[in-house]
């Protein structure tokens, strides 16, 4: 029996740790923009990590998401979801995609930019490697 089937509110999937950092990045300036929404999906059709994973968990993950952001410590719970189900492998590629995500309308909103410091924190990624993460996703969207 697979864990997901067991609980499937409660337990999140690697790529759901994923999609819902990216959806957080997105809806943490309370505007979540096509360019956003758009990126998110590419991610999840293109990117090897996201091989296996079930589309439809889009809608699931990002609604859990929007519920936590209407709580006080939303944020908390969702640091405590991702660092319970998210493997530290893949910390630096959360980031990463969380980065494409922010950059991807074009401009940073304080809000947005708060939240990356945030996930740095939470992730536990070295100063350099998140630098560097920064750069190219700035690089990638540079119209």
């Amino acid at each position: 029996m697979s864990m997901e089937a067991q609980n499937p509110d409660s337990l999140m999937s690697a790529q759901d740790c994923l999609v819902a950092l990216m959806v957080a990045i997105s809806a943490s300036d309370e505007n979540i923009r096509t360019a956003e929404l758009v990126k998110i999906q590419s991610a999840v059709n293109m990117l090897p990590v996201f091989a296996d994973y079930d589309i439809d968990r889009l809608n699931t993950v990002s609604q859990i998401v929007f519920d936590l952001f209407e709580q006080e410590d939303g944020l908390d719970a969702l640091f405590g979801l991702i660092r319970e189900n998210l493997p530290e492998r893949l910390n630096e590629t959360a980031y990463a995609l969380a980065c494409d995500v922010a950059a991807a309308d074009g401009n940073l909103a304080e809000t947005e930019l708060r939240l990356l410091e945030e996930m740095r924190y939470e992730l536990e990624l070295d100063r350099l490697h998140a630098a560097a993460i920064e750069r190219g996703a700035r690089a990638r969207h540079l119209t």
